[in-house]
Formats: structure tokens, sequence, C-alpha cells
């Protein structure tokens, strides 16, 4: 869902339920003995009652034909329960910083992190490369309604932009696809110009199929330099997302000790099919998320906190 659209749905109804009682405090206060009737609104007054119910009614029966379409979804697809809503967003987003222990000695390089500081229970979905184009998991997601981000290489994906083009734009708020450089090589084995040319390329790919120079980047492998987040810099990126945890269709793997979700987790994938995985990515989906719900997490929109 696009950035706001949650805080939006939510501050019409708030302040449609305050106009209403403000609408009948004014009413009370003008009784002004035992002996006297409350005197009738004025048309003004009634007509914007009136259209403040009916605004108040038409979202709350959309917020709940969402949920009973999600929970059929749910069911549909084999997911042991219904994904849960993820709250609104924050009106400001976190600051992001370098996670401890992946610094490089550069200064003001784009920060690269593992996890978004938040205390919301959200996760966030990443699915990387593009080698997979099931039309299925595009359905999937859409009917789910689960946000996700794509991170991009063009040796994959340039046999079939259109597959991404539609991914982008099937859902509401949009799919974001971002950077995951051109042939997806072993980034800090290069030259800073080899480097430049692998992400900055990438860069002007993404902008000129699909409309949109990309913020986010994720370096192959998860491995980088300085060099690396130099060149990043140099073409308009402005954070590197890496992963907390990696799914698969019959198992996940943790970074963290505890081998668990936490607040602000970014989750990686990838684009795969039964040649590499055992299952497809509707499989892969199905487990992930009965993980992320059965912990009682949401999964929200990277783009909305970073």
């Amino acid at each position: 869902m696009a950035k706001g659209v949650h805080r939006s749905t939510r501050v019409l109804g708030a302040a449609l339920v305050v106009a209403a009682l403000a609408s009948a405090a004014t009413a009370c206060s003008e009784d002004t003995g035992p002996d006297r009737g409350a005197p009738a609104p004025a048309a003004g007054q009634q007509a914007q009652g009136q259209a403040a119910a009916g605004a108040l009614n038409a979202y709350v029966e959309k917020v709940r034909a969402q949920r009973a379409a999600r929970v059929l979804a749910a069911k549909k697809w084999g997911l042991a329960k219904p994904p849960l809503e993820a709250p609104a967003p924050p009106a400001v987003k976190p600051k992001i910083t370098t996670r401890k222990g992946f610094e490089t000695d550069g200064e003001g390089l784009p920060p690269v992190f593992t996890t978004v500081p938040t205390k919301q229970k959200v996760v966030f979905l990443t699915i990387d490369d593009g080698a997979e184009k099931d039309p299925e998991l595009l359905r999937m997601m859409k009917e789910l309604r689960i946000p996700y981000s794509a991170f991009l290489s063009d040796y994959v994906v340039k046999d079939d932009y259109g597959y991404f083009a539609r991914m982008q734009k099937s859902q509401e708020s949009g799919v974001s696809l971002h950077n995951h450089t051109l042939n997806h090589r072993y980034l800090p084995g290069l030259s800073y110009s080899q480097q430049k040319r692998e992400i900055c390329g990438m860069q002007d790919v993404i902008e000129k199929r699909f409309g949109k120079r990309p913020p986010l980047f994720r370096p192959p492998y998860g491995n980088y330099n300085e060099d690396t987040l130099r060149a990043a810099r140099s073409c308009g990126v402005k954070a590197v997302p890496l992963w907390a945890s990696e799914a698969f269709p019959d198992h996940m793997e943790w970074r963290e000790w505890d081998r668990d979700l936490h607040p602000g987790d970014i989750v990686l994938t990838h684009f795969r099919g039964k040649e590499d995985w055992k299952g497809t990515m509707p499989d892969m989906i199905r487990r992930v998320m009965n993980v992320i719900t059965s912990k009682g997490y949401a999964v929200a929109k990277l783009e909305d906190y970073v």
C-alpha cells in the first residue's frame, strides 16, 4: 500500500468520528432548559453529519471487505492463517545507520543494515535477482496483499522486462524494483570503475525500463567494500539493505544467534523454481508467511521505512 495510505485512512476515520461527536455536542449545548426540546440541527449541520456518517460507513465496509478477501485468499493459497495487517508506517522514517561490524573507513556513504530500527512488529520481504518469472507469484502476492521489494540483476531479467513491469503495477501501492547489479559479480574483486559500471549501469536500466531510479541497492552475495559504497553513492543509491534471514520453500536460514525474527528484520529470498529449489515460489511464500504470521509479525513495505 502506498506510503501514508494506512495512516490517512485511519486519520479520516478518526476525523469523521470526531466530527460526528462534535456535532452532537453542539446540539446538546443549545438545549437551554428542561422545558425546551433540543433545537433541530441546521440544514448545513445535518448534511455534514450525514456525509460524515456515510463516509465512515464506506470506510468501514471497505476495510471489512479487504479483510474478508484476505481470509479467502489465505485459504486459496494454502496458508495456515491470513497474513496480519501491517500497522500504519511512521510519520517520520527512522534514521538508518550502518550495522556494527559492517562499517568501512569512508564517511557519508550509504548505510549497510540488516534490520530497520522500529518497535513495530513488522518485517520486510525482499526478493533477489529475477531468474524465475512465475506468474503465480504475482497473483498470489496481489490476492494476499503482501508488499515486497525486488532487487534485480539485468543478466537474468533482460529476457522479460515485461514480467517485472507487470510486477511493479500488480498491487495498488506498486511493487518497488531496486538494484542488484548488471551481472551479479563479486564486487570486492573488481576495480572501482568496474563496480561503478555494474551498479550505475543497473540504475540506468531500471530507470529506462521501469521509470524510476532506485534508491536502494543490494550487493551480490552481500559482499562489498568501500569502493562499492562510493560507486553506489555516485549514482543515487541512498541505502544498502542486506538481510537478517533467508527463506526457502522447505526451510528458513537465520543470521542471528537466536534463529528468530525481530522487529524491522529484512527477509531475503530469491526468484527461483523447481530447477533450483525443492518447490515453487508460491511454496516459498507459503512457508515464509506461515513463519512470519505464527510469530505475530506483519509484512510491511520497506520503502515506507527507508
